[in-house]
């Protein structure tokens, strides 16, 4: 064993950082305690403690530089006194290799080191904008977990680096990672409510031995989630395949930013997280991991001083509120949008159009138009915490039994509609209306102005048998189960055209808000609403059936008409349609067939909407044999229409003559 030698240290970076000659140890100790290094060589086998001089101290922060030890082979905890901890600032976690589906006992847990270099191969942060973005929310483990998956790596990094071309396909182009640092998922029956964090609790014996004939501590149950305080700077080690979950996260990055998909990482924070260092994990992760962005949790974060950072100044920050006025005083606008509202109104309003209650078609018509000019809004109708879309249309009541708390976990206000029959049904009117609904909830979803967000497994109908909050469940209820991809593959189908047809058109994703003027100088306004008759609409409480045309511009600087026909009623209705120069409606996705009609006696073209769906249409441009066909054809009625008029003016007269 090679000699330790102690020099006087750096005080920053806090934790432990590879230097030239050795490795600078940083650590914060406010008491008046002794404090150092245990390390531990192979593991656990060896112990040698390091204790601190005063020398070592520059405020309340105790630094040195040791030489002699090697990154591969030692790992290392702190100690104030009697008490032992892990280093928050810990770049790796060891002890937690193994996810603890079965034995859930306390780990030993010691920090360990960020090895080697990597290859970034040349990437680098996509810098998607928002309204460019198609995202994706999933979780590591769950996501490919379940045996369907076809993945070699279930639920690791590289389980989901093997799921990349199916991300392609699909058409998402963001996804944004549930906690993927290094959490403790098991939580314990013995935890002392006094404790002040979870992550001391988890420690603070760590150094102790048990009698042997004693029981070792065993959790009530696991966090599958990770919402909780955790060591930020580390990647979860048991969602690496490869034993080095550095190294392994970063190939998952970078082969991500090669398929042009950015990634967003979640984190959460208790309230007692000091603000200095929930900063500087986050430009952490932004400096080493090349993340392109973050959505931040918790209700005491500093979002003026982490939207203020230069370094993020291209980085995108998610949260469910900012200070605007402190972030962009004065009426200041950012040169690009980076922070990005994450609210749940969307979400609640969206589904109660769905159901068709009563008295909200004026909040759908908002949210499908709402954008904000300082910030990214992102739209979601389902999310990781409540239904999966399969269960949103399933399921009435929540059935979060096998949780083991009595079903009271959970929100119970999910407005949800079960389609007639509680759970899963065998009845075909029942499950044609659900995929009917699914494709309803998507279409609103991807022709929304804002960011779509979708939920990981939504896209094909995964289900979660009822359950709104699998945070606990390591099981198929909170696996994605990759069987029903080809079990719904025509509902699968229409999700991916949907993607691709948004994509398509940018008048569905702009940037600025829309004017309801004529911006593109084509004659119509940008958007604009319907109903029966033509740029009219009735927007009555007891309203729940709209058209919604927007105008563009294509490509080639022609225009770009969709038009949107929603019937969340269920009557079917009659939608008049505009009429657009030189145009034709075409209907492209709708959830059943229907066909646009032309009036001959109102010159004018009407679409049937059946009960509960929503049709799109686009207009189609003339051929010039349409157009002579249709000009001889208006002509023809135009002049039907005159004869018609003086044959009963003719009459009149001779009428008037006899008298």
């Amino acid at each position: 064993m090679k000699k330790i030698k102690i020099n006087i240290g750096q005080p920053y970076p806090l934790g432990a950082s590879i230097r030239e000659g050795g490795i600078n140890f940083s650590m914060v100790n406010c008491s008046a305690k002794e404090c150092g290094i245990i390390f531990y060589r192979k593991g656990v086998e060896q112990k040698e403690r390091i204790l601190f001089d005063r020398k070592h101290r520059i405020g309340n922060i105790y630094c040195v530089l040791v030489e002699g030890i090697s990154v591969c082979d030692c790992e290392y905890n702190f100690f104030i006194g009697d008490k032992v901890f892990v280093d928050p600032y810990a770049k790796r976690i060891a002890g937690n290799e193994k996810w603890r589906s079965g034995e859930l006992v306390r780990p030993l847990l010691r920090g360990g080191f960020d090895r080697g270099t990597f290859d970034w191969e040349g990437t680098a942060s996509l810098h998607i904008p928002y309204h460019e973005s198609i995202m994706y929310c999933l979780n590591i483990r769950s996501f490919t977990r379940h045996p369907s998956s076809k993945v070699k790596k279930k639920g690791t990094f590289e389980g989901l680096i093997e799921k990349i071309s199916y991300l392609k396909e699909l058409g998402v182009n963001s996804i944004e990672l549930m906690p993927a640092y290094e959490f403790e998922e098991c939580e314990w029956d013995d935890v002392d409510a006094g404790d002040r964090t979870q992550i001391e609790y988890q420690v603070k014996h760590i150094d102790e031995k048990l009698p042997s004939d004693a029981e070792p501590p065993r959790a009530k149950r696991l966090n599958c989630w990770g919402y909780k305080e955790a060591f930020y700077f580390a990647p979860k080690t048991s969602y690496a395949a490869s034993g080095d979950p550095c190294g392994e996260f970063r190939r998952m990055v970078r082969e991500l930013h090669h398929n042009g998909i950015e990634v967003i990482m979640q984190f959460y924070f208790p309230d007692h997280v000091k603000q200095g260092y929930i900063l500087e994990i986050i430009k952490y992760w932004v400096l080493e991991y090349q993340i392109d962005g973050v959505h931040l949790k918790g209700s005491r974060l500093p979002m003026t001083l982490i939207a203020t950072e230069p370094l993020l100044a291209d980085t995108k920050i998610m949260c469910e509120d900012f200070y605007l006025h402190e972030i962009y005083p004065d009426g200041m606008q950012p040169d690009r949008k980076v922070l990005g509202y994450y609210r749940d109104e969307y979400m609640y309003d969206m589904r109660r159009f769905l159901k068709g209650d009563q008295d909200t078609l004026k909040s759908f018509l908002y949210h499908m138009k709402n954008t904000n000019s300082k910030c990214g809004v992102i739209n979601y109708i389902t999310n990781y915490y409540g239904f999966t879309l399969r269960d949103l249309v399933s399921y009435d009541q929540k059935h979060n039994e096998a949780n083991g708390e009595n079903n009271t976990d959970g929100t119970n206000y999910n407005f949800s509609w079960n389609c007639g029959v509680e759970g899963s049904s065998r009845r075909k009117t029942i499950r044609q209306l659900r995929i009917k609904q699914m494709k309803n909830a998507m279409s609103m979803l991807l022709t929304a102005q804002g960011t779509p967000l979708l939920f990981a497994g939504d896209e094909f109908g995964n289900s979660q048998n009822g359950n709104n909050n699998c945070y606990c469940q390591d099981n198929e209820t909170g696996w994605v189960d990759w069987r029903e991809l080809s079990r719904n593959q025509e509902y699968y189908t229409y999700v991916r055209e949907l993607i691709a047809f948004r994509k398509h058109h940018s008048i569905l994703h702009l940037r600025d808000n829309l004017t309801t003027l004529d911006r593109y100088g084509h004659g119509y306004p940008d958007l604009s609403y319907h109903s029966e008759e033509a740029w009219k609409v009735q927007v009555e409480n007891y309203s729940r059936h709209i058209g919604i045309m927007y105008c563009g511009q294509n490509e080639e600087g022609e225009g770009d008409y969709i038009y949107i026909a929603c019937n969340m009623h269920w009557n079917s209705h009659r939608f008049a349609l505009p009429s657009i120069a030189n145009h034709k409606w075409i209907s492209v996705l709708s959830p059943e067939t229907c066909s646009v009609v032309f009036d001959e006696d109102k010159n004018m073209e009407y679409i049937d909407i059946a009960p509960r769906s929503i049709t799109i249409l686009t207009g189609r441009k003339l051929t010039k044999a349409e157009i002579r066909q249709k000009a001889a054809m208006q002509t023809q009625i135009k002049n039907m229409t005159n004869l018609s008029e003086k044959n009963v003016a003719d009459r009149k007269n001779k009428r008037s003559q006899k008298r």
